[in-house]
């Protein structure tokens, strides 16, 4: 083999190990995203079920009509 071609066959190893090192460094960085949303679609998702029970106590209230709520005081106090 000639110098000339060991010298190619250096140059093509260290651009792949170059790409290598890329890619690794965007695949940590794309981990590290989709971990952040998961926490934060789950953060999204716990909100959302507190504001349907809270949504489904209100109907359940208004659904009562003239009942008091156990939560209100009455006017004559």
């Amino acid at each position: 083999m000639t110098q000339g071609a060991e010298q190619r066959e250096m140059d093509r190893l260290i651009e792949i190990e170059t790409k290598l090192a890329f890619q690794e460094d965007t695949i940590q960085a794309l981990n590290a995203v989709v971990c952040q949303q998961q926490k934060d679609i789950e953060q999204l998702q716990a909100i959302v079920q507190r504001l349907i029970d809270r949504y489904r106590q209100w109907s359940a209230e208004a659904e009562g009509g003239d009942k008091p709520s156990a939560q209100e005081i009455p006017p004559h106090y």
